[in-house]
């Protein structure tokens, strides 16, 4: 008898032990949150030039892509910047792409072709305009840019149009009082430093690895550009994605020594088309705001991408799939 009642006992144990597994297993899948099916396909994303951020960064996003949304391909192509990627997308050569909000303003003030099309994912992190020379160049503001060679980036580069208006504000004619050189950030550094050029002008996050470079072989300078937001914003409606920031003392440490720089900073979107399939903008806006921490362990500029601030978009309205991924997520 006694015998019996320890092996009922046992087993009674055992189904006890075995309910509670289950119900914490239910528990666990009730409090889990749902994901949003896998898409597949294969996408464009129009990236920038070598050794700028937009290429950096859109190469980590592929490695997310592919370990996040197995089923989607992604393919990368690099570009001359912003105005480049915002006709890529449009023209259909690529669906999603990164590009600063002036840029984007720019294309839709002058009515560009079919620029009503064109959508945004998020908000992403601020470029910082950096104007850099050697350290023993006379040039000390951008009116001292009078009579050099200066480069100004890629003919559809972001960067372009900003030192153009920056060039303004100064009070220079940019087509006659200097000598424009349109080149790219993975040429401009190694002309700076050949003597081919006296400064240039860069738009990129912090810190931009081009620039990081050149600092630690190199002794640069870079130039306030603080006093010309003023100006700047007289100019045009574009004007008001600029404003006033300060470049952090730490991000080109070698060539601040512990001092900001007071410049002008703008934001950059992921942007893509209405035409982009919903599901497919969905689960890359959903990898893009889950792996920012991971994205900014190389790309420092990542760790402003915010789910808070991602919606903030203007001046483009969000895409369908997108509006749907940051309500799924409200909290």
């Amino acid at each position: 008898m006694a015998t019996l009642r320890i092996r009922h006992l046992g087993r009674r144990r055992a189904l006890e032990a075995a309910a509670a597994l289950v119900a914490l297993a239910l528990l666990a899948w009730w409090l889990l949150p749902a994901d949003d099916p896998s898409p597949g396909g294969r996408v464009t994303f129009a990236t920038g030039v070598p050794t700028g951020v937009y290429e950096r960064y859109g190469a980590l996003l592929e490695q997310r892509v592919r370990t996040e949304l197995p089923e989607l391909e992604m393919e990368l192509r690099p570009s001359q910047g912003s105005v480049e990627n915002i006709r890529r997308v449009l023209s259909g050569e690529a669906d999603f792409t990164i590009a600063q909000a002036d840029a984007v303003a720019a294309h839709l003030g002058a009515g560009g072709p079919d620029a009503a099309r064109l959508r945004a994912c998020a908000r992403l992190y601020d470029d910082y305009i950096q104007l850099v020379v050697r350290a023993d160049s006379p040039v000390r503001t951008a009116a001292d840019l009078a009579g050099l060679r200066v480069g100004v980036g890629e003919l559809e580069s972001g960067v372009r149009p900003i030192a153009r208006r920056l060039l303004t504000a100064a009070g220079l004619d940019p087509d006659r009082d200097v000598t424009t050189v349109h080149e790219g950030i993975d040429t401009m550094p190694g002309m700076l430093e050949g003597g081919r050029l006296d400064a240039f002008f860069w738009s990129g996050g912090l810190p931009t690895g081009a620039v990081q470079s050149l600092a630690a072989r190199s002794d640069v300078r870079l130039v306030g550009l603080g006093d010309l937001v003023p100006a700047l914003h007289a100019q045009d409606p574009v004007a008001r994605h600029y404003r006033a920031a300060v470049m952090p003392a730490d991000a080109y440490p070698d060539v601040q020594r512990g001092e900001g720089v007071e410049t002008v900073a703008v934001a950059n979107l992921l942007v893509t088309a209405q035409r982009a399939d919903p599901d497919v903008t969905a689960a890359l806006t959903r990898v893009l705001i889950r792996n920012r921490d991971r994205i900014a362990h190389e790309v420092h500029a990542a760790q402003r991408v915010d789910l808070r601030t991602a919606i903030y978009t203007d001046p483009l309205p969000l895409h369908e799939g997108a509006r749907r991924y940051y309500r799924a997520v409200k909290p």
